[in-house]
C-alpha cells in the first residue's frame, strides 16, 4: 500500500507542479490558481458523503480502484491536449473537477482501508508513515516537475501523473481482502445519517472535525499562491517554484516522522494545538519575508507544522472510529476537511487578486494563530485527549 501510494503520488505532484505553473502562465491570474483548486476538492464537498456509504457497503479495494482510473484518464487527456496544442484553461478546470470526483469516492475507502491492516495500537504510526509516503513524494514529485517542466513542457509531467496510477492499482490488487461488509437493508439516506449524527454527538469528534476545517482552510493557501511568490517576489521560474515546494513537503516529512517518533504517546490534541501556533507564525512571517532564504526556511516549518497538526489530528479521529462506521466517519471528515482546502485557496486567490498575495497569506497566518489559542483556552475536548 505505502509503495503503491508513493508511486502514484510523486506522479501527482509532478502534475502538481506543472499544473500550477501551466494556469498562471496561461492566465495571470491568481483567482485562477485558487479556482483549480477548488474545482479538484469541491466533489469532496458534493459526493465525499455517499462516497462514505460506499465504503462501508462494498469491497473497499475495487471502490479505490474505480477512482484511481477516472484520475488516470483526467491526467492522460491532458497531456494529450497539452502535446497536440489544443490546451485551454477551461480543459484544466473540468479535469480538476473530475479528478475531485474519483477522490470523492476513493477518499473515504483509502482512510477506511489502512486500520484493516494493521493492529490499532500501531494506527498512530501507520497514519504518520502514510503522511510521510505524501510529502516524501511531495519532494521528489516537484523536484521532478519542476526539471521536467523547464526540460521537455508541461506535456511530460502530466502523462507521467497518468501513468504512476498503474503502480497504486497493483498494490491494491496485490492487498488481502481484510474487510467484507454486512449485508444491511438500512437506506443509503438512513446509513448516512447514522455517521453523521456520530460525528455532531461524540463532542471530542466534532472538535476535532472543526479543527481540522481551520487547519486546511487557513493553511493550505500559502501552496495555491507559491507560484505568485516565486515569480513576482523572488524572480524565479518553475524550477524556483518547485525547489520552494520540495522545501515545503521536506518540511512536512519531518513534521509526519516526529509524529510517528512520538506514537502513541497521549496529549496529541494538545501538541496539534501548539503546531498549529507555529503554523500560523510561520505563515504570517512568510507573508512579509524579502529574502528567498528566510522564505525557505518558514516554508519548511509550515510544511512540518501543518503536517504535524494533519496526521494528529487524523489519528484520533481515526482512534474513535468505530470499524462498521469508519467509512461513514472518514467521509465526513474528508467532506469538512477537503471541503475547506477547497474554499480556503478560493477565498485567497480573490484577496490576492484585490490586496496582493503577502498581505493575504499573512493575514491567514494570523487566523490560524488565533483559532489555536481559542482552542487551548475553550475547548478540552482537543486539548486533553
Amino acid at each position: 500500500m505505502w509503495s503503491g501510494a508513493f508511486a502514484s503520488t510523486t506522479g501527482s505532484f509532478v502534475q502538481e507542479v506543472a499544473q500550477s505553473w501551466l494556469v498562471y502562465q496561461l492566465t495571470n491570474d491568481p483567482f485562477l490558481l485558487g479556482l483549480t483548486v477548488f474545482l479538484n476538492n469541491a466533489p469532496i464537498l458534493l459526493f465525499s458523503l455517499l462516497g462514505g456509504v460506499a465504503a462501508d457497503r462494498m469491497d473497499r479495494r475495487k471502490l479505490l480502484i474505480g477512482s484511481q482510473i477516472v484520475q488516470m484518464l483526467a491526467a492522460l487527456t491532458l497531456a494529450v491536449l497539452i502535446f497536440t496544442g489544443y490546451i485551454e484553461i477551461w480543459h484544466i478546470l473540468v479535469a480538476a473537477f473530475c479528478t475531485g470526483i474519483g477522490q470523492a469516492f476513493g477518499g473515504p475507502a483509502y482512510q477506511a482501508i489502512i486500520p484493516s491492516l494493521i493492529d490499532k495500537k500501531d494506527l498512530p504510526n501507520a497514519i504518520a508513515l502514510m503522511s510521510i509516503q505524501f510529502n516524501l513524494a511531495q519532494v521528489v514529485g516537484r523536484a521532478i516537475g519542476g526539471v521536467a517542466y523547464a526540460a521537455v513542457g508541461p506535456a511530460l509531467c502530466f502523462a507521467i501523473n497518468g501513468f504512476s496510477f498503474l503502480a497504486v492499482i497493483g498494490s491494491l490488487l496485490l492487498l488481502p481482502c481484510t474487510y467484507v461488509p454486512s449485508k444491511t437493508q438500512t437506506r443509503v439516506m438512513l446509513s448516512l445519517k447514522e455517521g453523521l449524527n456520530f460525528v455532531f454527538s461524540n463532542k471530542s469528534m466534532f472538535s476535532l472535525v472543526l479543527l481540522a476545517v481551520a487547519t486546511a482552510f487557513l493553511g493550505v493557501p500559502i501552496m495555491t499562491l507559491l507560484p505568485v511568490f516565486a515569480r513576482d517576489v523572488y524572480g524565479l521560474g518553475p524550477e524556483g517554484y518547485a525547489t520552494l515546494a520540495a522545501t515545503f513537503g521536506a518540511g512536512a516529512v519531518c513534521g509526519a516522522l516526529a509524529v510517528a517518533w512520538l506514537g502513541n504517546h497521549p496529549r496529541k490534541g494538545l501538541r496539534a494545538l501548539f503546531m498549529q501556533i507555529s503554523l500560523g507564525l510561520a505563515t504570517l512571517a512568510f507573508g512579509f519575508a524579502g529574502n528567498i532564504y528566510v522564505a525557505a526556511v518558514l516554508l519548511f516549518i509550515t510544511g512540518a507544522s501543518v503536517l504535524s497538526v494533519f496526521t494528529s489530528v487524523n489519528s484520533l479521529v481515526q482512534l474513535l472510529a468505530p470499524e462498521n462506521m469508519r467509512g461513514r466517519i472518514m467521509s465526513v471528515y474528508n467532506t469538512s476537511f477537503r471541503g475547506s482546502m477547497a474554499l480556503g485557496p478560493l477565498a485567497a486567490g480573490a484577496l490576492a487578486k484585490n490586496y496582493g498575495a503577502s498581505m493575504t497569506v499573512s493575514l491567514y497566518g494570523a487566523a490560524l494563530v488565533t483559532v489555536a489559542v481559542l482552542f487551548l483556552i475553550k475547548n478540552k475536548h482537543v486539548r486533553e485527549l
